[in-house]
């Protein structure tokens, strides 16, 4: 947001303790929106001036589209694709928006592509009065380019479009005169942890010992709870055998705090499968539906099948549902059928075959 100022405090003070407060204050009000075209080769040859509206979006109060010209807007832009920022309003309604807007093409870490990122030149204002409802830009990348780029991917791509709305005058809170860092607990434990300190419990996993902290490991899962601090026998003992489970996958559950590694690192996404197994297993639900989320941003032709074991065997019906739109995609569902995953997903979860064959039935 825009600096503001504060015209006055409305709250009452009667100096025995700081009271709730409020400003009123002139700002502008910012979003964003991504457009994902999944199937681009499918929306060209659309036709020169012909384009796909987004869904409609909500920022500034206003609601918004996206325009996407897969064969450009005019005649002059028939190599290019034209994306253009709309404003959804009632046709009759006279108001004028003001607004500033930037387009990006993202990356595959959905991160801005500086090359392929355009800015409005002023801020600008959508008025149906003067029939100026859209605006864009009718040459925002070649469609060569983008065929030859990185950014197109498994014949999907993604457009982010920033909006900032100025805003009449409103309330806000006042925020506190101090404010508190968020809590680096989590880095003190994960220290601990890593250092290997005040450890009364160890790990056999394959040829590593880990060692680790019980109290900390039963107060996130209810199963290492049970197995270290309840009747059972690892009550007592002070090493614990995992023999049906990968030292890597093991250690990164120990270390689970709120993250993953990336994707993009070779071998990341098989982590991710094993490390949703334990987390399962576990009982550790918000590792787990980390694990599912990454997995459903990364499904391709060479993993889907062992993806929707994993996800008609674990409950994770995201997953479940991202791996059918990818199978359902034409020419997808053919190569998985002639990968070996795809001959365990038949042996393993013949029923998920069925319910595909049924969504794919006319």
């Amino acid at each position: 947001m825009s600096s503001s100022s504060t015209v006055g405090n409305i709250a009452p003070n009667d100096g025995s303790s700081s009271p709730p407060a409020s400003a009123i204050v002139a700002q502008a009000m910012s979003g964003s929106h991504v457009v994902k075209i999944d199937g681009y080769s499918r929306t060209k040859g659309l036709g020169n001036g012909k384009y796909i509206k987004s869904e409609t979006f909500t920022i500034g109060g206003h609601p918004w589209c996206m325009r996407y010209y897969p064969d450009g807007c005019q005649t002059e832009d028939a190599d290019w694709i034209s994306i253009y920022l709309q404003h959804s309003t009632d046709p009759t309604d006279a108001s004028e928006v003001k607004e500033e807007f930037k387009m990006s093409l993202l990356d595959q870490d959905r991160q801005p592509v500086a090359l392929y990122s355009r800015c409005s030149s002023h801020i600008g204002t959508f008025s149906r009065l003067h029939e100026r409802c859209s605006m864009g830009f009718a040459q925002f990348i070649k469609r060569k380019d983008l065929e030859e780029s990185l950014y197109l991917r498994h014949d999907v791509f993604s457009i982010r479009c920033d909006v900032s709305v100025s805003k009449k005058i409103f309330t806000e809170p006042i925020p506190p005169h101090v404010v508190l860092p968020p809590s680096n607990m989590h880095q003190h434990l994960g220290q601990l942890l890593l250092a290997g300190e005040a450890a009364d419990v160890t790990f056999e996993v394959g040829e590593e010992t880990l060692a680790a902290h019980r109290c900390i490991l039963a107060a996130r899962s209810p199963v290492f709870k049970a197995e270290l601090l309840g009747p059972m026998k690892e009550k007592t003992a002070t090493r614990v055998l995992i023999d049906d489970m990968e030292a890597r996958v093991f250690k990164a559950l120990l270390h689970f705090i709120d993250s993953l590694p990336s994707m993009d690192k070779g071998g990341a996404t098989e982590i991710a499968q094993h490390l949703l197994v334990a987390a399962d297993r576990y009982d550790m639900e918000r590792l787990k539906l980390i694990c599912e989320g990454r997995l459903c941003d990364h499904i391709c032709k060479s993993t889907v099948a062992t993806t929707l074991a994993l996800a008609e065997q674990h409950g994770c019906a995201a997953l479940k549902k991202a791996c059918f739109k990818f199978l359902m995609s034409p020419g997808n569902l053919k190569v998985v059928m002639e990968s070996d995953g795809y001959e365990h997903l038949k042996s393993s979860c013949p029923s998920v075959l069925d319910e595909l064959v049924a969504k794919l039935a006319p």
